[in-house]
């Protein structure tokens, strides 16, 4: 079993697929960058600043106390700010098995926020788990340290699995199955804020018609697909105006708004107030922007990744001063 991999400073940490491990760690630092092509469920937790994240779902960016889940294919790749610190940990489809026989043990695909004593205890187990050293006596131990580092991660998506019930299917099997396609469709809605998606797009993702996905979110959310859109851009702009110096028509076209009119009159009927007077408002950030729009997250992300050079590892699993790269 391998040590954590860790990209720190400028480092950039390229990650493959891996046999034989339950659970891999995983972490970026103070501008480091992790692209993960392993085939396995990984789940992402911001401890302290941001970080931003691209994936097969769309651009996001993480601020401390935020979670992201990741299915199989989504090579993620995520790259910590100046002050961030963002730890993963990628899950191997035996360990989930395992963990199904304690119990109704489920991970989902999602975005959300972790409470402060859940992301303490995700810190304390990840730490644990990637000092293990190896050897098979260390199997049993670091086997029970991944079982409570997943039911960590399980509780803290449990607002999101309450809705499981809610999905169609004779079964529990099939109601996670579409639970989880939704979340999937969810999730790219939510990466794509600065644009705006048409249904046949999301039902297209979950391989449901039209007119049964529209039912299903409905069910699921309390809002049907146009309106969750509608208010995620809505959101997204707001959160433009009060952390970066753009202006409000920068933000309009950032926010997927053909005109500054449509913008304003939208804004105004979310929150009640015009988007200058919302600015005026709005708490002041300290630093850099933590919110860019999708455009200027795309270009820090590859400006960042075109100035690394990149060679392949040769020492310890551990990065140290040195770009990785794995495979």
């Amino acid at each position: 079993m391998d040590k954590a991999k860790w990209a720190d400073r400028g480092q950039l940490l390229r990650i493959g697929s891996a046999q034989g491990q339950w659970a891999r760690c995983i972490g970026a630092s103070r501008l480091g960058s992790v692209e993960f092509h392993g085939q396995e469920l990984s789940i992402w937790v911001q401890m302290r600043g941001g970080a931003w994240v691209e994936a097969k779902e769309g651009r996001f960016y993480l601020r401390a106390g935020d979670w992201i889940a990741f299915a199989r294919d989504s090579a993620p790749l995520v790259q910590a700010d100046a002050q961030g610190l963002c730890i993963g940990m990628a899950i191997s489809e035996d360990a989930l098995k395992a963990m199904t026989r304690f119990g109704n043990f489920d991970l989902h695909v999602g975005l959300g926020r972790i409470a402060p004593d859940h992301a303490r205890d995700v810190a304390r187990n990840w730490y644990r788990i990637a000092r293990q050293q190896d050897g098979a006596a260390a199997t049993t131990a670091h086997q029970a340290r991944v079982r409570s580092l997943l039911l960590t991660l399980e509780e803290m998506q449990a607002d999101d699995r309450s809705r499981i019930p809610l999905c169609p299917g004779a079964s529990l099997a099939r109601k996670r199955q579409v639970f989880e396609r939704m979340q999937r469709a969810r999730l790219f809605m939510e990466g794509n804020c600065d644009r705006i998606i048409r249904i046949a797009e999301l039902a297209d993702r979950t391989q449901f018609s039209m007119w049964y996905f529209s039912k299903i979110f409905h069910r699921l959310y309390g809002e049907s697909p146009q309106a969750a859109c509608a208010n995620l851009r809505l959101k997204h702009a707001a959160n433009l105006l009060a952390t970066t110096p753009m202006t409000i028509g920068e933000v309009a076209i950032a926010s997927g708004f053909d005109n500054n009119c449509s913008f304003a009159r939208s804004f105004r009927a979310h929150f009640g107030m015009t988007a200058s007077e919302y600015r005026s408002t709005a708490p002041n950030h300290d630093g850099q922007s933590a919110q860019m729009c999708a455009p200027a997250r795309a270009n820090h992300i590859a400006v960042g990744r075109e100035s690394l050079r990149v060679d392949r590892e040769t020492g310890s699993a551990h990065a140290g001063p040195k770009v990785l790269q794995r495979s």
